[in-house]
């Protein structure tokens, strides 16, 4: 990670999306030089919560300075990102210090609309995202919703829903700072039309919409097209995100309404070009990540792009300028 950051400012670049990949979650009992330290003392293990018993009662503790005991229980998480908290917070100065914002995904198989092991699982992966995202100093964790499955649109509503009422109530007592995005979804049969995503970030807080243009524009039977239709959805999310749009872009191969494959920017039907007119025009502060195959390629790829229409606009309003100046001139 260390290395991806230093990337990435190399490349003229100042954000990155860091990849929460399916993680092993490990249960054990403290060793006689884990007592006494604090979670972010812990030097060989990234341990995120402690399970401790109090009389009858089963505590789950998630204080990053709370001291072990010998009784407890520990659980970490195996992911190969980092070892240990302090890493995170090394990764989060470093990031600081090269202007690169970070930001986390979680694992893309979520399932939110049941009550199953992997719903649990799922619930667990974004709250310790937004552990470990704080760690790092980063502004937003990103994550999908799940399938419908046999439920209606309104059911799966209603179980996630709840889901996320849990996520928030535990983001609010454990005073996680990182906002958490709800990516749209490019299959209709996933939970993530722009319209459900806005619905619920209305009920619940933390929550804010990340527009996947690769997504919507397949879930949309290709409609992004011009620099308004691109417009259309910042308006609409405007309300929703804060003082920082967060988005991501891509392309995509899609038929019927539903995503057959992301795809590089230049494979697709889906142009940057428009969306680079659109934002040099209305400069709205934005993150967008590059979720496509070549990853930092078509990254550097929209950076040269929008450069090339800025530019553009630039040289127009000076000879625009020097044109209205020398009408004054002749007047006078």
């Amino acid at each position: 990670m260390k290395d991806g950051i230093e990337d990435v400012h190399g490349l003229g670049l100042n954000a990155m999306e860091v990849q929460m990949v399916r993680v092993n979650v490990i249960s054990r009992s403290p060793d006689e030089e884990d007592v006494g330290r604090s979670l972010r003392e812990l030097e060989n293990d990234l341990v995120v919560e402690i399970h401790r018993r109090k009389g009858k009662k089963s505590l789950q503790i998630t204080d990053l300075d709370e001291r072990i005991k010998e009784d407890d229980v520990l659980v970490s998480l195996s992911s190969g990102l980092v070892q240990n908290f302090m890493e995170l917070a090394e990764l989060g100065r470093i990031g600081s210090e090269l202007d690169v914002q970070l930001s986390m995904h979680t694992p893309y198989y979520i399932d939110l609309a049941t009550d199953t092991d992997l719903t649990r699982k799922s619930m667990n992966s974004i709250k310790w995202a937004g552990l470990l995202t704080q760690e790092m100093g980063g502004s937003t964790v990103v994550t999908h919703l799940g399938l419908y499955g046999s439920l209606s649109r309104r059911e799966a509503a209603a179980v996630i829903t709840e889901k996320l009422e849990d996520i928030s109530a535990w983001w609010d007592k454990n005073g996680v700072t990182p906002r958490l995005g709800l990516e749209t979804s490019g299959r209709k049969e996933v939970f993530g039309g722009l319209e459900e995503i806005l619905e619920l970030c209305d009920k619940i807080d933390h929550l804010v919409p990340v527009v996947n243009f690769a997504h919507l524009h397949a879930r949309s039977s290709g409609m992004l097209r011009e620099p308004e239709d691109f417009g259309e959805i910042f308006d609409q999310v405007s309300g929703y995100v804060g003082d920082l749009y967060y988005t991501h872009f891509s392309g995509v191969e899609h038929e019927g309404g539903n995503e057959r494959r992301v795809t590089p920017i230049k494979k697709g039907d889906l142009r940057f070009e428009p969306m680079a007119e659109y934002l040099v025009e209305a400069n709205p502060n934005s993150v967008i990540i590059s979720s496509s195959p070549l990853l930092e390629h078509d990254a550097m790829y929209m950076k040269v792009i929008y450069e090339r229409v800025l530019t553009k606009k630039l040289s127009k309003d000076s000879k625009l300028k020097k044109a209205k100046g020398g009408k004054e001139e002749e007047e006078e």
